[in-house]
């Protein structure tokens, strides 16, 4: 049976009011996440709401539309005891794009559930970002951290699974290229 057409959908994980105090960069990364939903909406590609209970609503520029998907969920992981993997299935979703709050929480666990799960997978370089730190403190800097997971991304390797860290700017919604095939 041949796989099923690509179709992408965008995350956007807990950029609520009630997050927005704690966000190293929350500007500069929801203007990211808002252009990017923009092209995606204009390409008829699913833009889904994930919010964390409790957290308040969505941050000016990022609110779901009438009529798109929005998951609530209780932990870092936007798949368990969530409805988000039926809405990817009734959609026809084969690659999910993550963006949102906090790069090694939330981001990082919902990301890593999306695999699991048999999605393909773009990490946002630039879509997703922490908290900031009080100093003294043992957690490296906002900045380091959001840089660490982008190159994690780079180099995991999952069975069956495509894996890819893009700037907004370089995301098409388009299925990647498969690799060159080795010739030995």
């Amino acid at each position: 049976m041949p796989p099923p057409p690509h179709r992408a959908a965008i995350l956007v994980i807990d950029m609520q009011r009630g997050m927005q105090p704690i966000m190293h960069r929350a500007e500069r990364t929801v203007e990211t996440i808002a252009g990017l939903s923009s092209r995606a909406r204009a390409a008829n590609v699913p833009v889904i709401t994930v919010q964390q209970r409790g957290c308040g609503d969505a941050l000016p520029g990022l609110a779901p539309h009438h009529g798109e998907p929005v998951v609530m969920k209780t932990c870092a992981d936007a798949f368990l005891d969530t409805d988000l993997d039926e809405i990817l299935v009734r959609l026809g979703v084969t690659e999910v794009l993550v963006t949102g709050f906090a790069t090694e929480n939330c981001v990082e666990t919902t990301a890593r559930q999306a695999l699991s799960h048999g999605y393909d997978l773009v990490l946002v370089a630039d879509g997703h970002t922490t908290s900031v730190r009080p100093q003294p403190t043992d957690f490296v800097l906002p900045d380091q951290s959001i840089a660490h997971h982008n190159e994690i991304y780079r180099h995991i390797d999952f069975p069956d699974r495509s894996v890819r860290v893009l700037p907004a700017t370089r995301i098409d919604f388009v299925a990647p290229k498969p690799a060159p095939e080795e010739k030995g």
